[in-house]
């Protein structure tokens, strides 16, 4: 019996024992390519790393109740956007905003990916960039290749023609958060090169980049946030998220897939166009949140006791006019009075003269 009750516990066992094996092989080839495969293992750590390090924050979700999805326009010429551009050449352990794009592409850290000439970025497998020699020789950017790696000084990198940066940004509302918040969703350098008489050339936006891959990266990214006192310092990614940033709004995702320069004709046009998207923005957030205006109780009673002695002012002229009126009125009616009085006197006085000559004229005929 017990050799029985043995027997019926290995069989029940053998597909287990069976299993495992497989699993085990998976994970030690794994781990094997992945020791064998340097490169591969230093790509794993420093993701890894980064995402230990980076205090992630929640995606906007798919089924937010309203969005808006605006692109702007940063000049880097501007003081606000200034932090972007300096310093030109990395300093240390400070470096510009396109630099730190740069090498993160250029080693595969993060990928890039093609800017169309709709100007509406596409983060497909199909719109990646993965031949970054061909992206380098279209804008000449002088580069080395050793053992099939491209390598860039940065005195190469053309971070003092990037001065501008298209960006794209959502406006949404979160039923289940109760929030409304406005988050930069993707980024896109733009070269201006100068000719030989100092004019810019045309804008060459040079490729989109999702701020999702580079948040990791922005968060590790200190620039100097203040010319008034340089110690103090914030990074890349909280600059974004605060919304530290001045860009123009140079298009908005709408049906036509219109820009504004399309039907806009002139600057003064295009200012209204853009400052009245502005005041769709803060109107839409003004109308969601009732924000009750300050009170002060001092005040309401200051202005209570201005109105009690603006009216009693009134009342205090409304009577003085009134008596200055009576007095008025009772001064004509003796004036009238006495007029009257004084006339009749008159004519009494004069049909009395006249009276007496005619009784002495009749005493002269006697």
């Amino acid at each position: 019996m017990k050799h029985l009750f043995l027997v019926m516990i290995l069989a029940l066992l053998a597909p287990c024992a069976q299993a495992q094996p497989t699993k085990r092989r998976t994970t030690t080839s794994s781990a094997a390519a992945q020791a064998g495969n340097p490169a591969v293992k230093k790509a794993t750590q420093t993701a890894d790393r980064a995402s230990l390090q980076f205090p992630t924050a929640e995606d906007m979700p798919d089924d937010v109740v309203w969005k808006r999805d605006i692109y702007r326009q940063l000049d880097l010429d501007l003081d606000a956007n200034a932090p972007l551009y300096y310093p030109v050449e990395p300093q240390g352990t400070q470096c510009n905003l396109f630099t730190y794009l740069f090498r993160l592409m250029l080693t595969g850290r993060v990928p890039a990916y093609n800017y169309k000439l709709d100007g509406n970025e596409s983060f497909t497998d199909a719109d990646k960039i993965t031949d970054v020699k061909e992206l380098l020789d279209r804008y000449y950017i002088y580069y080395e290749e050793q053992n099939g790696h491209l390598t860039v000084a940065d005195n190469d990198v053309p971070s003092a023609f990037v001065r501008r940066y298209y960006i794209k940004e959502s406006s949404y509302l979160d039923q289940r958060t109760g929030t409304f918040s406005t988050r930069v969703t993707a980024l896109c350098p733009i070269m201006l090169e100068s000719d030989d008489f100092g004019d810019s050339s045309s804008p060459k936006p040079l490729f989109w980049m999702r701020y999702d891959d580079l948040a990791p990266y922005l968060s590790r990214l200190p620039i100097m946030a203040s010319n008034l006192n340089n110690v103090t310092l914030m990074t890349a990614d909280d600059y974004f998220q605060l919304g530290r940033y001045d860009g123009k709004i140079y298009k908005t995702a709408n049906l036509q897939g219109r820009v504004l320069a399309d039907y806009c004709k002139t600057p003064e046009e295009m200012e209204q166009e853009q400052q009245r998207i502005e005041q769709q923005l803060s109107d839409f957030e003004s109308h969601v949140w009732t924000i009750p205006q300050p009170v002060d109780s001092l005040a309401d009673s200051l202005a209570l006791a201005q109105a009690a002695t603006g009216q009693k002012h009134k009342r205090s002229s409304s009577t003085a006019s009134s008596s200055s009126s009576s007095s008025k009125s009772s001064l004509s009616s003796s004036r009238r009075s006495s007029g009257s009085s004084s006339g009749s006197k008159q004519k009494k006085s004069s049909s009395g003269s006249k009276s007496t000559a005619v009784a002495s004229a009749r005493r002269t005929r006697r």
